[in-house]
């Protein structure tokens, strides 16, 4: 105890403010970023069915979104390895922006073919841009890693509400201009990047890898464990594998990587088709609308309460608690049609989600040598990217050929993944998660 109040001055005297303006300039960023996205992504059906003339086509926006996130991930890992967060995060606002104003003057010429390759570039930006929680969570110990990249994470609530309230004004501005309406939020998701842009130039103009070198050896130096009761953050020769296999090989980011791709894979899967689902079933849009609200709240207006645990009671154990919580939402889903139950369903779905992307990405960070983080960061987001596809592409059609109750039974199953991945990746060791600070 002693030990660690000790390191909490000296990092007070050294590094707090710094670490604090970061984490300001992070969750602005997420809050802006999130805004702006879902401003545009709220109309993305809209705008596809107009320039092509088939409903059929309502979910590709998203695809593409989702394959230029993919794509991006893990260049933008390794560039942040080698640039810096800040830099790497600029790089992706550029892109973003650029990939706003192509989708508005498509939108506003009728264009189809360029609107397409316009949402990529979004997808780029957004996957270069959700790496952001990493960099809070290796700006501080590791006993407080957890709550610092919620904190983040939770400005993602700001953005859910700003984001759809804004495309009724940014449809107006752009009318009064004589442009088709449909292209304002497009417009406006490029002005709020710039914003966005703007705060990261200005409040992480700092040594973010210093800073984090030197949490890290302050809490090494005031947390020494015995060699044999250490989880090494690198394994020997791994630094000559491909990203996949280091992720695979690592017990932490194993646990890490399918806890966060099972998460992010179930709760699109549940989400994209509820809309249908309910409407197939005679409920109105403002009853979907609930239903929807219901869930965002749970992704993530709980997420700084959802750090705390992960700090306090171990990593692992908030991730099992995390997928029983989605597991509970797709056994609760095909219940019953009321919207209550419906609605309760998909919150829980939202909230273990909310536990299983925190936690894991915390656990990821506890996994690797800071040096090789952000490049195998990069590798995991991929893999997140990629579920999130898999899960909007074959939910409609799942749906379709099966049933509701179907797709549920698969949510439910891909959301006990990651228990089974804990219990085949159990520590070989007594207490072999150092870096928790042992709250378990």
């Amino acid at each position: 105890m002693e030990n660690s109040q000790h390191m909490i001055k000296v990092l007070d005297q050294l590094d707090t403010r710094l670490i604090r303006r970061a984490t300001i300039g992070l969750f602005l960023t997420q809050s802006i970023a999130s805004a702006a996205l879902l401003a545009s992504t709220t109309v993305n059906p809209l705008v596809i069915s107009g320039l092509s003339g088939q409903d059929a086509l309502a979910g590709l926006p998203s695809a593409l979104m989702l394959g230029g996130a993919s794509l991006a991930a893990y260049p933008a890992g390794r560039m942040m390895g080698r640039l810096g967060r800040r830099y790497g995060l600029l790089i992706g606002c550029v892109i973003a922006i650029s990939g706003g104003v192509i989708c508005g003057f498509s939108v506003a010429v009728g264009a189809l073919i360029p609107f397409l390759i316009g949402l990529m570039f979004l997808g780029a930006g957004r996957g270069t841009l959700d790496q952001a929680r990493y960099a809070a969570a290796e700006l501080n110990p590791p006993d407080r890693r957890g709550r610092a990249l919620s904190s983040v994470i939770f400005g993602g609530t700001i953005g859910a509400v700003l984001g759809p309230a804004m495309v009724a004004p940014a449809s107006g501005i752009a009318a009064s201009f004589g442009v088709a309406p449909l292209a304002g939020p497009f417009f406006a998701t490029a002005v709020l990047i710039v914003i966005a842009g703007l705060v990261i130039f200005v409040l992480l103009s700092m040594d973010i890898k210093g800073i984090a070198a030197r949490v890290i050896g302050l809490h090494t130096a005031n947390n020494p464990t015995p060699a044999t009761q250490t989880q090494k953050p690198e394994e020997p020769g791994v630094a000559k594998r491909a990203a996949l296999m280091e992720l695979l090989t690592n017990r932490n980011a194993r646990v890490a990587m399918f806890t966060m791709i099972s998460a992010q894979a179930t709760m699109v899967m549940m989400m994209a088709i509820v809309s249908l689902h309910m409407t197939h079933h005679n409920h109105d849009l403002g009853e979907v609308s609930l239903v929807t609200s219901g869930h965002v709240l749970g992704m993530f207006a709980f997420a700084p309460l959802i750090g705390q645990l992960a700090d306090r009671i171990g990593r692992r154990l908030m991730i099992i608690v995390s997928a029983i919580i989605i597991a509970a939402g797709c056994v609760v889903a095909p219940l019953s049609l009321m919207t209550p139950w419906i609605g309760l369903a998909l919150f829980l779905i939202g909230l273990g989600w909310s536990g299983c992307y925190i936690t894991g990405s915390t656990l990821l960070t506890d996994a690797f040598a800071l040096k090789d983080r952000a490049r195998l960061q990069g590798a995991n987001e991929v893999m997140v990217n990629i579920a999130s596809a898999v899960g909007s592409l074959s939910s409609g059609i799942l749906l379709q050929a099966f049933g509701y109750n179907i797709v549920s039974a698969i949510g439910l199953m891909v959301a006990l993944l990651p228990l089974l991945v804990i219990v085949f990746s159990r520590p070989t060791g007594l207490r072999q998660e150092p870096h928790i600070v042992q709250a378990q």
